[in-house]
């Protein structure tokens, strides 16, 4: 029962060896005893043909995915599982064996399968579910967290990928930053009031605790921070993004608002690279958010960053058209500005072949269908050379784009229609599974001739005299 416990309720599947380990555990002990370890053969013997092993990624698997759920479903197969999963990821990392490969950068990891997941996900089952077993363990774990092997599994996984770590600043990755990381409220509420760290401290890439919490929405851990004193909500992380800015790129709605119920909350406040926390939830989509956000008068809904991307911009290069729809009935928006490069909303849409945003911004009275990029091509051009059939219809029906509009450097449409054949492969640049660098050939290749078939649709459709293009006058 323990194994299908944990292949039905771990974080991600396990590999043979991982569970292997993971059944092996003494919960409480400090001592790995490798004869506690089953063999695969047990394993599988042991499940009675429940469980299989996949031979592409030996992971250990339910016989079918409908199994997985009516485990999950019945709580009381197994009783307190998440619990029992966080206790035996804590006594495995408090375990000699794992301790000792925290002295140095030189590691033999081969021994021990099951620490990756327990650094990833002990805290994970520990905010489902915290017994005082895992408690007592956690704090144990927590004596000299900062200079634990598991700290540098979990940064690694978890930091931007323009940070680099240093093995000397792991140590700024408090038991704070940690709890607050996975959101356990029982532990972060333990730790602030016993004040044994500073709040604010920013660890090796630059992350309060509050940053962390905010990133990953923990809602229950943002009050407790909050309401500290001395807390500041707009320190910022290592790449210059708050709490708010963060929170609002992952979407957490809860979390925003209750970092906008703060005073002293800037929410125009932007990042190193000038994206602010409305920017972010335009650009991913996040619509309850920006609803949040727009109700404040103080927000400016306009804000480029520091390469000129507006929101609207972000939200139409993407095809985000319910965001569209939402700045543009705000008012204030500046539907024809362009970023450092030229290219306007519109311009960004039709290149990028969204239809739907593209009729959303030709919708609007002072939208300029042929605003030309720094580079001299309109919309039009872009979305030929693209092979964005639709698009092109849209425009040429719209009546006021000029198809005779030659570029900076003389490229007419159908020149840019031309071009575009050679660049269908762009549009599925895989080839042969056996052949990856080799194009296929038109015969072989569905998505080459779809192109191919789109782009001699335009040139027909840019060489109809202009009396017989569909919507014009």
């Amino acid at each position: 029962m323990a194994a299908l416990m944990w292949i039905s309720h771990s974080e991600r599947p396990l590999k043979v060896d991982e569970l292997c380990h993971a059944l092996g555990v003494e919960i409480g002990s400090t001592d790995l005893d490798s004869d506690n370890v089953p063999s695969i053969r047990t394993l599988i013997t042991c499940c009675q043909g429940y469980v299989s092993v996949d031979k592409e990624t030996s992971t250990a698997r339910l016989i079918h995915r409908t199994l997985r759920e009516h485990l999950r479903g019945r709580p009381q197969l197994f009783n307190g599982a998440h619990s029992t999963m966080a206790e035996t990821c804590l006594s495995y990392l408090n375990s000699h064996q794992v301790k000792a490969l925290s002295d140095g950068p030189s590691r033999d990891l081969c021994r021990t399968p099951f620490l990756e997941y327990s650094s990833l996900y002990w805290g994970v089952h520990a905010k489902r579910d915290l017994s005082d077993c895992a408690k007592q363990l956690v704090l144990k774990l927590f004596e000299d967290y900062g200079n634990h092997i598991s700290t540098e599994i979990l940064l690694r996984e978890e930091k931007p990928e323009h940070f680099d770590l240093f093995f000397d600043e792991l140590v700024l990755f408090s038991h704070l930053h940690c709890a607050s990381f996975f959101g356990i409220v029982e532990i972060v509420t333990l730790l602030v009031e016993a004040g044994s760290c500073d709040i604010n401290q920013r660890d090796c890439i630059g992350s309060t605790p509050l940053v962390w919490a905010a990133l990953n929405g923990h809602e229950g851990a943002m009050k407790i921070l909050l309401g500290q004193d001395d807390i500041n909500p707009n320190t910022a992380n290592g790449s210059g993004e708050t709490p708010l800015c963060c929170a609002a790129k992952n979407g957490h709605e809860a979390v925003v608002k209750i970092l906008l119920g703060q005073d002293d909350i800037d929410p125009n406040r932007a990042s190193g690279s000038g994206e602010t926390p409305l920017w972010w939830a335009a650009k991913n989509g996040h619509k309850g958010v920006l609803e949040i956000l727009l109700r404040r008068n103080d927000v400016n809904p306009d804000k480029p960053d520091k390469d000129g991307r507006t929101p609207l911009w972000c939200a139409a290069e993407i095809g985000q058209a319910g965001v569209v729809k939402m700045l543009l009935e705000l008012g204030g928006v500046n539907l024809n500005k362009p970023d450092k490069y030229g290219a306007t909303p519109l311009w960004c849409a039709a290149s990028s072949g969204h239809e739907e945003v593209v009729k959303i911004l030709l919708g609007r009275d002072h939208v300029n269908p042929d605003e030309s990029d720094n580079s001299g091509k309109t919309p039009l051009m872009c979305a030929s050379q693209n092979g964005h059939e639709g698009v092109v219809k849209i425009l040429l029906e719209r009546g006021d784009a000029i198809p005779e509009k030659p570029g900076s450097n003389g490229e007419t449409l159908l020149l840019c229609a031309d071009d575009g054949g050679a660049g269908t492969a762009a549009i599925h640049p895989r080839g042969d599974a056996d052949h990856p660098h080799e194009p296929r050939s038109d015969r072989r290749n569905p998505h080459r001739r779809a192109a191919k078939r789109a782009l001699a649709r335009i040139r027909a459709l840019l060489r109809r005299p202009k009396s017989a293009t569909p919507g014009a006058a």
